[in-house]
């Protein structure tokens, strides 16, 4: 790639000679959730100095469209998956919202409806992903093994620091596919992300047939690949470093990665990430391709974006929990207690199907494929002022 090497790795690299194994330790505890940027200062530093926006805003807006109607029919195609309507609030009593990181430093909107003078009120919280409602949903809409439903999801994410990639609105592509005990497989996982590779690199090329500006030297396209890899062979390769800054170093050596076994505590003590322990599962053992134990049957997909120069996540998911993983992963949390919830109820007593799934971020994909550095010019939300005034003198003009 072109960019080669960007600041925040070299920073990396220079900064571990010098760190400390307390420091090292206690960089990687903070590096545990949530986002990579944490000050202004940073964001005002990590933007490009020199952008310029390849489309317009009403160009922007066109070719949106294009990516959103071209990803949503080919990802129904590629995984057999139905489009259905998805709830923006939920019961609270219903254990369906996604609480993101096992830690609780992420936690919903609730408020209180008092309905017919509050002799019949309802609590209720605004979604925060539909991860678990999905599940649930392929019993609703009597889905069987192989058959799955996708939604056009929005989410509101209050405890999110706000920059130039998180948002406090969350628009994505929520999906959840049912699937046998016999699909619960690495090789299963791998062929699902392929498919889903398959779709987002072919809405590059769609989009860029459609708007041919978009082609640009200095930003390479999508690989037709995407690589493989698992946390603790990451860590191997890269054991000083916190998690984010291990990422952008492998986005150097391959700019499209599939990164399997989330939330697996590694040897270092630390898991790659935290990552809630109702839907995903990361403990079952795995075997890599050269039969050494693994963790894990879920992972992140991440590119190299080369408009902002970082590291760019674009998809969270994979295979389920079981009722045994469930309890297993509630057990390593200190979060048994959520076992009251219908949810996980459902999922004890084998009531709602196996299943496969994920979250592809709208706005996510949006920024990358049409060439933008902040997904504030590709969705709608509200910014800091502080933030926008930054952003304008990168060039960035968010839609407000």
């Amino acid at each position: 790639m072109s960019s080669g090497f960007d600041g925040e790795f070299i920073r990396a690299h220079s900064a571990v000679s010098t760190m400390s194994v307390t420091d090292a330790a206690q960089d990687k505890r903070a590096d545990l959730a949530g986002p990579g940027i944490g000050t202004y200062e940073e964001v005002d530093r990590v933007l490009p100095g020199d952008y310029e926006p390849l489309l317009s805003p009403r160009l922007t807006q066109h070719a949106i469209y294009a990516v959103k109607g071209y990803i949503e029919e080919h990802l129904c195609k590629e995984l057999n998956l139905m489009m259905v309507q998805v709830p923006l609030i939920v019961e609270t009593e219903s254990g369906v919202n996604d609480m993101l990181d096992r830690d609780g430093s992420r936690t919903p909107i609730q408020f209180h409806i008092s309905n017919d003078r509050n002799l019949h009120p309802v609590d209720a919280q605004v979604v925060q992903a539909a991860t678990k409602w999905k599940r649930m949903a392929l019993k609703q809409f009597d889905l069987q093994s192989g058959e799955g439903l996708i939604t056009d999801m929005r989410a509101v994410r209050k405890d999110y620091f706000l920059d130039h990639d998180h948002s406090a609105y969350v628009d994505q592509w929520d999906w959840e596919k049912a699937i046998t005990v016999e699909d619960r497989n690495l090789d299963y996982l791998k062929d699902t992300v392929r498919r889903i590779w398959k779709v987002i690199s072919g809405a590059q090329k769609h989009v860029q047939r459609l708007f041919p500006q978009l082609k640009d030297p200095r930003y390479p396209n999508l690989p037709d690949e995407i690589h493989f890899l698992h946390t603790e062979d990451l860590l191997d390769q890269y054991p000083d470093l916190p998690r984010k800054q291990r990422e952008t170093a492998i986005l150097q050596k391959h700019p499209a990665v599939f990164l399997i076994g989330i939330g697996w505590p590694l040897k270092d003590g630390y898991p790659h990430e935290m990552r809630a322990a109702d839907y995903d599962d990361w403990v079952t053992e795995t075997r890599s391709e050269d039969g050494r134990p693994m963790h894990g049957l879920n992972g992140d997909i991440l590119v190299w974006n080369p408009v902002t120069r970082r590291r760019h996540e674009l998809m969270s998911g994979g295979i389920r929990v079981t009722a045994e993983t469930l309890r297993q992963q509630l057990s390593m949390s200190n979060q048994l207690d959520f076992l009251k919830f219908p949810y996980h109820q459902a999922i004890l007593n084998g009531q709602i199907p196996l299943s496969i799934g994920s979250g592809i971020g709208q706005g996510r994909t949006q920024m990358l494929l049409l060439r933008k550095a902040h997904i504030g010019e590709v969705t709608v939300a509200v910014w800091p002022k502080k933030l926008r005034e930054i952003s304008a003198q990168h060039n960035i003009h968010v839609l407000t």
